[in-house]
């Protein structure tokens, strides 16, 4: 995991004063650290009855599109209000800093459905914990959510509850 961990830069104070961004640019430029990522990432589920992957706006869209189409099966976006064309289930949910959105298709997953949830980063855990409850309000089962980066000292994994948590990086 040092190969990850080398491709992850620290971006003091942003986006507000005291926090330290972790910045997963470098690593999807280098096309064999992202293939490892990528890897490190779907290994855990391989053979596994997953049926969907979903991602979320935006960096959840580059590794969860990515080991969707490794494994051979469709990638469901979750998106920011406003972005899908068709019809929608939304789900509002809090930050640390104020409120959030997402929405999905209506008919991008069904009850036959069994979705691994892919992000670049477990933070406090409401963007996961929502998408989520996003997934499961269209009748599919979330099997388990994955990460590249968790911040283990924001404490998201207990929000997550009873979900299976994967996490490549710990800081």
């Amino acid at each position: 995991m040092d190969r990850l961990r080398n491709k992850i830069r620290d971006i003091p104070d942003f986006p507000k004063p005291g926090i330290i961004f972790k910045d997963i640019t470098p690593l999807v430029k280098d096309p064999a650290t992202l293939r490892l990522a990528v890897h490190q990432l779907l290994h855990p589920f391989l053979g596994r009855d997953i049926t969907a992957v979903a991602g979320m706006e935006a960096r959840g869209f580059i590794f969860g599109s990515l080991v969707a189409w490794e494994l051979g099966i469709p990638f469901i976006p979750l998106r920011k209000p406003g972005k899908l064309p068709y019809d929608v289930q939304s789900v509002s949910y809090d930050l640390e800093y104020g409120s959030a959105e997402l929405e999905v298709h209506i008919d991008a997953v069904d009850s036959n459905d069994k979705v691994l949830l892919i992000d670049d980063l477990l933070a406090t855990g409401g963007t996961a914990k929502a998408s989520c409850e996003l997934v499961e309000k269209l009748g599919a089962t979330v099997v388990a959510c994955a990460f590249v980066v968790e911040l283990d000292f924001l404490q998201g994994r207990e929000k997550l509850g009873s979900y299976e948590v994967h996490s490549l990086l710990h800081y």
